[in-house]
């Protein structure tokens, strides 16, 4: 805020502005950090919005309450081909804005000020983006700053690009300029009055109580009482009956670019009085000024309301993610453990190994035989425990590259079913719905491991029993693919009849580890390398699964943004609704 303005401040109303102007500020900041990434419907509308908010924060309301004193902006804005740089024009008496005869004309905007207001429009007054220029420029980057003496101390004048230009850059600038005004001169003409886009800013206008009034240019006489009558109904219906009409008639234009005086006479004349009465320059301010907040501070819980739904939908994603891999990892425990391994290869190989005929006859009728009968028909060798081994490494790696495949493609049709997940499955880089180009390679190295520590634990658990006829006999190898084979059973935790019923392989299998290491070490040693496989398939599944988790975390959203914003909203209308109550209550002490 300059010396000047705070020299004429009440010291209350420094306070209250102070307070207002901390509170804003950190409205802008919960604004610039709510993140809408998710594509969803009507998101795009409240990522504008959020946009629309900061810039006007930033370009008018920030700066218009740190210089509360400065000369009222009256932005001159319209329709294509209005006439508005020739009202400009004219109004100053010179030209100091080139009208574009050529459509679309990108220019830079122009500031017409009182030489003595200069310092009220440095870079950091209003829409302190863009850059301040003494010429005449092409740059929609740049402002020029035109010093006149035909302007009112107290008044300037910026002559805006049209609000419906075909060029989108143009049309950004003009909404950007006009929510930047303490008061809009608002020009269309009678052939355009009707036109939807400019209707659009009204509109904005009346809902953010943005001071505005309306001119009426290049009108043919017989034209105007038709045509001012309509377009004063119109007004009136959108909440705008209060603002002032000017007529400018169809006419020449003389050999300067100008319109006659006596044209805009009405126009200059009620633009001089505002700027010689500063009461009357403080009561446009202060509607504009409050109208903007006031919007804000609605518009924010809108943006509040998208991190919500953002938020809900972030979630549904990540639990459909996490569900397809976490159903895998069930399914292969399950598949691992009921018997499904047991066949086909895995078995032919294992039989091998044991043998058949007579012994697993024998066992599928008399489950208590005796153990050292189980060793002395066992006619294992090391070679072919090998081929048990690699029948089983073959068939897990099978098994678990099935469910990961499966889990991939419920959870890419899931994320398919929500515009939010379609946006980030086309963003992935990969295709998700297909396991990770490494993971037969990874899964191959997860279950090699696994079976080498099967043979660790098998070792550790004979340390002291390497010596004895039944541990010899079948060796480490051997002695490990049983284990395999009760895991996959999941036959350890059967006792009696119930053995027999799990199958005759895998009671063998654990009868031959009974026979060495005795029953509760078996139970032992199969619950660990159960443990220890659902472990390591856990550990890539999960990696699987963060392929899609890492998509939704790279959004960074924050829940907490959401209340964040709403706090921020709120005290601002706390201050704004106890400065109401307080001049309420200044007045009536009066």
């Amino acid at each position: 805020m300059s010396d000047k303005a705070k020299k004429k401040m009440k010291p209350e109303h420094a306070v209250e502005n102070t307070e207002m102007l901390t509170a804003l500020i950190r409205l802008r900041g919960a604004l610039q950090a709510a993140s809408m990434p998710l594509d969803m419907p009507g998101v795009e509308e409240q990522r504008t919005a959020k946009s629309e908010m900061v810039d006007q924060l930033e370009d008018y309301v920030i700066p218009r309450l740190m210089t509360i004193d400065a000369p009222l902006l009256t932005v001159v804005g319209g329709s294509t081909g209005a006439g508005k740089s020739t009202l400009v024009n004219s109004l100053i008496g010179t030209r100091v804005t080139e009208p574009g005869l050529l459509r679309p004309t990108t220019r830079s905007p122009v500031l017409v000020h009182n030489p003595a207001d200069t310092e009220w429009f440095g870079q950091d007054r209003i829409l302190p983006d863009l850059e301040r220029v003494g010429r005449s420029t092409n740059d929609p980057s740049a402002i020029q700053l035109v010093p006149s003496h035909a302007v009112h101390a107290g008044l300037a004048i910026l002559d805006a690009p049209d609000v419906d230009s075909v060029e989108e850059r143009n049309r950004t600038l003009a909404a950007q300029l006009l929510a930047a005004a303490d008061l809009w001169l608002f020009v269309t003409s009678a052939a355009r009055y009707a036109d939807q886009v400019p209707w659009n800013f009204l509109k904005q206008a009346a809902e953010r109580s943005t001071a505005v009034a309306i001119v009426l240019d290049r009108t043919a006489p017989e034209a105007v009482e038709t045509v001012s009558t309509h377009l004063g109904r119109m007004l009136a219906s959108r909440g705008l009956k209060d603002s002032p009409m000017f007529i400018v008639t169809e006419g020449d234009v003389g050999s300067d670019g100008l319109l006659p005086a006596e044209a805009v006479a009405d126009i200059r004349g009620w633009l001089d009085s505002l700027a010689a009465d500063s009461g009357a320059r403080a009561a446009v301010v202060k509607q504009t000024l409050e109208g903007a907040i006031r919007t804000l501070t609605r518009r924010t819980h809108g943006i509040a309301d998208a991190i919500v739904e953002q938020v809900a939908v972030e979630k549904r994603l990540r639990e459909d993610a996490t569900r397809a891999y976490a159903d895998a990892l069930d399914n292969v425990a399950k598949a691992a453990a009921d018997g499904t391994l047991l066949r086909g290869e895995v078995l032919a190989r294992w039989q091998e190994f044991v043998g058949t005929g007579e012994l697993l006859r024998s066992l599928e009728t008399r489950v208590g035989w005796l153990r050292d009968r189980v060793v002395n028909m066992v006619k294992g060798k090391p070679q072919q425990a090998e081929r048990v081994t690699v029948a089983v490494e073959s068939g897990l790696e099978t098994l678990i590259a099935e469910h990961a495949e499966a889990a991939a493609e419920r959870a890419e049709a899931s994320w398919q079913g929500l515009a939010s997940g379609q946006q980030l499955l086309a963003t992935a880089g990969q295709d998700l719905g297909r396991a990770s180009r490494d993971f037969r390679r990874d899964t191959e190295r997860a279950v090699r491991d696994w079976q080498q520590g099967i043979l660790t634990m098998v070792r550790d658990e004979g340390a002291d029993k390497r010596s004895t006829a039944r541990f010899l006999a079948f060796g480490v190898n051997g002695l490990s693919v049983a284990l395999m084979v009760v895991v996959f059973s999941a036959s350890y935790g059967l006792t009696g009849a119930e053995v027999g019923i799990a199958g005759g392989s895998a009671v063998l299998g654990q009868k031959l580890l009974e026979a060495v290491f005795g029953d509760q070490a078996v139970r032992d040693l199969a619950e660990r390398a159960r443990k220890d496989l659902e472990a390591r398939v856990a550990v890539l599944l999960n990696a699987e699964r963060d392929r899609y988790l890492a998509l939704l975390d790279d959004l960074q959203l924050d829940a907490a943004s959401e209340v964040e914003l709403r706090k921020a909203s709120r005290r601002v209308d706390d201050l704004r609704f106890a400065g109401v109550a307080g001049a309420g209550k200044s007045v009536g002490t009066n």
